[in-house]
């Protein structure tokens, strides 16, 4: 659980805001400074920070494979296994348990010694460095707890909501170990003020400001010197936590706590609507939705001219860029000498409705088995490689039947698909996989996208003030949907209206949209858990052969019982420590 900290290679980076260097910081050569030189190294200090930032962990965990959105070719797959029956308290491949406690572990270190560096020579810069870093430490505690409490929170077996340990201050080396948890929302509580002053203590983002204007407050109080301010707020800390990342994660938050698996926390819709529209009011609102967003991954225009921290439109926050193939590596079809491990299920096809927005099953649709992807959402062709669809850089065919005369057809070996489709999504068709003429291009991994924040706002807004309310805003549940499916090139508003009339079937088609939107980004599992939803759907696909498709009701089936919408404390751990109770169920 809560071990010695052993800080022995915590790179010193030559990069960043203490040196005014131009690009986005990168790890310097590692070296064995001992923790005490925090307090007389501000270089070091930072680079210990900035260490942590290399654990915010990753946009895509492939916990999709759990779910009835995906299953995964690779034989003995993690999470594959888990979701057929093999998830236990001791072995679970989503636990985040002790990676993130000593996340926190490490960011409280930083706090407490961080007061005492000094920052820069000039006073002025110091105080803005430290009002920066510790507003950085903040909320980037914030975000590893909500990782703990999405992953570990849940119900004891006394019928009691809780979260996860507390860690608000260091916990010395040898302290007293045997820990209890706190209640969820004593967890909430703390990552909502951590928040807060992450808030108060950042620019909304890291920018340059003109030398003719005046400094932005709450700064002013420190210094009205624009050079000063852009050396400490401006452009250099680009990628790091701001203000508007930490409303992002503020909109995750309180959206999962007031989600029917944790209404008992006390936070409200309304309190999730609000804190998405602080998000969404930086960028305009509905208007600012991006027209690319869609396509995210695959901008090459944008993806290839990034440089200098910045982000694209759509994106509030993101890691480094790669220069890569490693996601076409593992997801191309194999005639395109990719592993195709993500194959989408025929319950998500299903999902995607026709061009008109009606749903397949709905006779209003038009929808044609003989011909089931023609005159569909365009979002199916651009996220789901289907039987004759193209792909790669040459627009080849791929043909998924089972009596396809390549590999990439059904069940053909053990690369291909289980299902009859091909992930699409993440990847980037100008890339080549091709050992002979191999190719990479830039790829990003976002943290935050802003089309994510515009759902989390349509499913609080409708839950707390019905289809097209919009409380103290003004957009409604009803105006966001609209703007995405329009998006989508879905124009015909007349099953969206048929839905407004019902919060039910509004909460119905938000739901359906934001599985459509954010396929294969790692929230289907979780948002099936935090809605209580039916998690044994079984994973279905299609057998083509000819012009005959023959659906096929389970690839997989799922294996989860009613304790699993709330993950496990590691049993090692509860076995350790008296104090640390599991949850309901797990054993």
């Amino acid at each position: 659980m809560i071990k010695k900290i052993i800080y022995t290679t915590l790179g010193v980076l030559a990069c960043g805001a203490l040196s005014g260097c131009d690009d986005v910081f990168t790890p310097a050569e590692e070296n064995l400074s001992d923790i005490s030189q925090m307090q007389t190294n501000p270089q070091f200090a930072h680079g210990f920070l900035l260490h942590i930032y290399r654990n915010v962990p990753g946009y895509y965990d492939n916990s999709e494979y759990a779910t009835d959105d995906a299953v995964t070719n690779e034989k003995n797959n993690a999470i594959g296994n888990m979701a057929t029956g093999a998830w236990t308290s001791s072995n679970n491949p989503l636990s985040v348990w002790d990676r993130q406690l000593n996340n926190i572990q490490n960011l409280n270190m930083f706090l407490e010694n961080e007061k005492m560096v000094t920052w820069a020579e000039d006073p002025e810069a110091a105080e803005l460095f430290h009002l920066r870093f510790t507003g950085e430490a903040h909320g980037l505690r914030a975000l590893f707890m909500y990782y703990l409490l999405r992953n570990h929170a849940g119900y004891t077996s006394d019928g009691e909501l809780m979260g996860v340990i507390k860690l608000d201050s260091y916990l010395p080396s040898g302290a007293g170990l045997n820990l209890g948890r706190a209640s969820f929302r004593e967890c909430v509580d703390m990552i909502l003020a951590d928040l807060d002053i992450a808030e108060s203590h950042l620019p909304m983002e890291f920018e340059n400001m003109s030398l003719d204007e005046p400094v932005p407050a709450p700064f002013n109080e420190i210094t009205t010197n624009p050079g000063v301010y852009n050396r400490v707020m401006g452009e250099y800390g680009r990628q790091m936590m701001n203000r508007t990342i930490a409303r992002a994660i503020r909109s995750r938050v309180t959206l999962l706590a007031a989600s029917p698996a944790f209404e008992a926390s006390g936070i409200t819709w309304n309190e999730a609507a609000d804190a998405a529209a602080s998000v969404l009011d930086g960028i305009g609102g509905v208007s600012g939705l991006a027209s690319n967003g869609i396509t995210y991954y695959c901008n090459a225009a944008e993806l290839d001219n990034l440089s200098e921290g910045k982000c694209p439109k759509e994106i509030i926050w993101r890691g480094n860029t790669n220069d890569n193939r490693n996601e076409e590596n593992n997801n191309f079809p194999p005639s395109l000498y990719g592993n195709g491990r993500m194959n989408p299920t025929q319950n998500l096809v299903d999902a995607f409705p026709m061009a008109n927005g009606f749903p397949i099953d709905d006779e209003r649709s038009n929808y044609d088995p003989a011909n089931p992807y023609s005159g569909r959402d365009s979002r199916l062709s651009t996220y789901i490689i289907y039987n004759g669809a193209t792909a790669g850089t040459n627009n080849t065919p791929i043909y998924t039947a089972s009596d396809a005369t390549t590999a990439d057809g059904l069940n053909k070996r053990e690369t291909s698909t289980r299902t009859g489709y091909y992930m699409k999504k993440r990847l980037r068709m100008d890339v080549s996989s091709n050992p002979s003429a191999a190719q990479t291009k830039i790829h990003i991994e976002p943290r935050f996208r802003y089309t994510e924040i515009f759902l989390n706002y349509a499913e609080a807004a409708n839950e707390a003030w019905g289809p097209k309310g919009s409380g103290s805003h003004g957009y409604s549940a009803y105006d966001v949907i609209k703007a995405i499916r329009n998006r989508a090139g879905i124009k015909d508003v007349a099953y969206l209206d048929e839905c407004a009339a019902s919060k039910e079937k509004m909460r119905e088609l938000i739901r359906n949209e934001r599985r459509l939107e954010l396929c294969f980004e790692s929230f289907r599992f979780w948002d099936l858990r935090r809605w209580k939803a039916d998690l044994n759907v079984p994973a279905r696909g299609i057998d083509i052969k000819g012009t005959t498709y023959t659906l096929i009701p389970s690839v997989e089936e799922r294996s989860f019982t009613d304790f699993m919408y709330y993950g496990p404390i590691p049993q090692s751990e509860v076995l350790k420590f008296s104090n640390l109770l599991q949850n309901r169920g797990w054993q």
